[in-house]
């Protein structure tokens, strides 16, 4: 049976005051907006206080770094994470919110579906199908993104004992999810083009670092934090 649930929305952010407005908008009524500054210059900190949104600053660099930084300043019963470039519409969360409320599963991940040109370039995509690959022989999930848009109940996503703060931050938690016997569930959700410049993802180099991070973090020994965190011990 479904409940109502208090919701916050972890937005890493890096010089994205072009992006702010544009999603912070989109968040749904009721749910608070935590903007992780990570090092702004652009003046994004001062931008997402005077939209209404809660700012937590992280001086360690880092997408994993400011992820958790979030998760750790949140205290809403259910967590999400979204980027803050204006690829992803944080409005579509309240599905994510929805099947978790209901018990439907214990982690939501989107899996982008490119909309336009440029939405996610070959090498991006390349990196992604690959990892998606060794993540199915680690783990035996048939996942066929590990994009950044995802929701998931607070306590038990503490309980995961994240540790990277790079580029593995997303996948970790997936891993380690799944270690534990979490339900994890994929929903389709439009990637559009985004707001200035990827700061993994827009170069060759920037999309191999985070295989390569995200490849550390494939190496843990299978069923690491097994148990940890379990939501509600149902198999995936």
């Amino acid at each position: 049976m479904s409940e109502t649930v208090t919701v916050d929305v972890v937005l890493p952010c890096l010089n994205e005051a072009e992006a702010l407005p544009w999603v912070l908008a989109r968040i749904p009524a009721g749910w608070r907006a935590l903007v992780v500054d990570n090092g702004s210059t652009d003046g994004s900190a001062e931008l997402a206080r005077s939209l209404g949104a809660t700012v937590v600053t992280e001086s360690r660099r880092g997408f994993g770094a400011a992820c958790h930084a979030g998760l750790l300043a949140a205290e809403a019963d259910v967590v999400c994470f979204c980027d803050c470039d204006a690829s992803l519409d944080p409005g579509l969360l309240s599905g994510f919110v929805a099947a978790v409320a209901a018990g439907e599963a214990d982690l939501v991940l989107g899996r982008r579906r490119p909309q336009g040109r440029g939405a996610w370039p070959a090498h991006a995509r390349a990196g992604n199908l690959a990892l998606a690959r060794l993540l199915r022989r680690r783990t035996g999930l048939r996942l066929r993104d590990l994009g950044p848009m995802r929701a998931a109940r607070r306590e038990a996503l503490l309980g995961l004992g994240l540790s990277d703060r790079r580029s593995g931050y997303p996948l970790q938690m997936v891993v380690r999810a799944a270690d534990a016997g979490w339900r994890i569930r994929e929903k389709d959700v439009p990637y559009l083009p985004r707001s200035g410049k990827s700061k993994v993802t827009g170069t060759w180099r920037g999309t191999w670092q985070a295989v390569r991070d995200m490849s550390r973090v494939l190496a843990e020994p299978a069923g690491h934090r097994a148990g940890a965190g379990s939501p509600s011990g149902g198999a995936r």
